[in-house]
């Protein structure tokens, strides 16, 4: 791994999952590319650590990206055969809810348009298929037998160390200062040296904002919670058992999967967030706020629906996600500068995309066709941006 150049074809800010999957294709494809990122790589400060992410091809909320997450999938199944180590867990996806909930209604429509294979249950069947769950009667499920979950850590190694073979050199620790764009050429101040590049790209999560000034308005960064519980039976809660889920009820809206790892079983609530003013004032340690948070709502939820699989807390862990105003993301080119490629915003959705999302940062810098439709990310929709 060269150390000593300052000349590179791409520079990529942020080497976490999104960032180590561009370094990944761009360094596949021939390209001179270097990673900056200003922590470990990789490291528990950002959105993408732990021991699980899942990954849905039903995707209720958002059907139209069922074609992004079945290239994903492939493109997992293509380094984990590259990598030589599992990465991608099949265990399959329950979406639950009242019949009129937007979840089993989304779900249903996801499998009918891209003609998923499903099955449609009753409460009762659910429970009967997997023992772990105890849904209300009225409740129903989709259970879409192709999701799973992906090891968010593993998968930023695979990346990273398969770069690395194509050539690529990644530097850990090493903070970008300030950046500039000429015509032809775009030059990166870090807390080490100066670099120049023809092409940067930008995937450096909550740390974005700050670093383009065009986006500060754009991106929220927030703090999320996710329990992870100890089972009572943990055989009926492991991955090769226990499917991910999402349930919708009358209140609030939640998901999870299998113990994975030292996690535990896990189980969050959606829209558990809470703003983060500064990402550099991040302590990744839970509060005594969450704590409490974790106890009541969070224990009592997963009892509620998994009396077997949340006997009692394990670990609870934080991380910050990035959202945009419509929850979609960015990849794109920036509009003032052709030779900076962005990709942000993920919204708390993105790493089981971001094999995916590399190689379409990939596709923009080296100007290529893509796989997937890529207007979805256009960086215009937000009339914000100045051209």
């Amino acid at each position: 791994m060269r150390s000593s150049s300052t000349q590179y074809d791409v520079i990529v800010m942020g080497v976490g999952g999104i960032g180590s999957a561009a370094v990944y294709h761009l360094a596949r494809r021939g390209l001179d590319v270097l990673g900056l990122d200003q922590y470990n790589i990789p490291n528990s400060i950002g959105s993408s650590h732990g021991d699980s992410r899942l990954i849905r091809l039903t995707n209720h909320e958002d059907p139209e990206y069922v074609p992004h997450v079945r290239r994903s999938i492939s493109l997992w199944e293509s380094l984990e055969e590259e990598y030589g180590e599992q990465l991608l867990h099949r265990t399959g996806t329950v979406d639950a809810g009242p019949a009129d909930s937007e979840t089993v209604r989304g779900s249903l429509k996801a499998c009918t348009d891209y003609d998923l294979p499903y099955e449609h249950l009753s409460a009762g069947e659910l429970s009967e298929k997997f023992p772990g769950f105890e849904l209300p009667q009225e409740f129903e499920a989709v259970y879409q037998p192709d999701g799973g979950f992906i090891n968010p850590t593993k998968c930023v190694q695979a990346h990273v160390e398969l770069a690395q073979e194509h050539g690529a050199t990644t530097h850990a620790h090493e903070t970008v200062v300030d950046w500039e764009s000429t015509a032809n050429s775009v030059t990166v101040e870090t807390d080490r040296t100066t670099y120049e590049a023809n092409h940067v790209v930008v995937t450096a999560g909550a740390w974005t904002q700050l670093l383009v000034e065009e986006l500060e308005e754009t991106l929220t960064p927030w703090r999320v919670i996710v329990g992870g519980f100890q089972p009572e039976n943990r055989s009926q809660f492991t991955a090769d058992s226990f499917p991910v889920f999402s349930i919708e009820d009358e209140q609030q809206s939640y998901y999870g999967g299998p113990a994975a790892g030292t996690s535990g079983f896990k189980f969050g609530l959606v829209d558990n967030l809470e703003d983060v003013a500064d990402p550099n004032d991040f302590d990744p340690r839970p509060t005594e706020k969450e704590r409490e948070r974790l106890r009541t709502v969070l224990h009592e939820n997963a009892q509620r629906y998994f009396p077997e699989g949340a006997k009692s807390i394990k670990r609870l862990k934080t991380c910050m996600v990035t959202h945009t105003p419509d929850q979609d993301f960015i990849v794109d080119y920036l509009p003032s500068d052709p030779n900076v490629v962005v990709g942000a915003g993920f919204s708390g959705k993105g790493f089981k995309f971001s094999c995916l999302m590399g190689e379409l940062l990939a596709d923009l810098v080296t100007e290529s066709d893509s796989a997937v439709d890529i207007d979805l990310f256009d960086i215009d929709r937000f009339q914000t941006m100045p051209r």
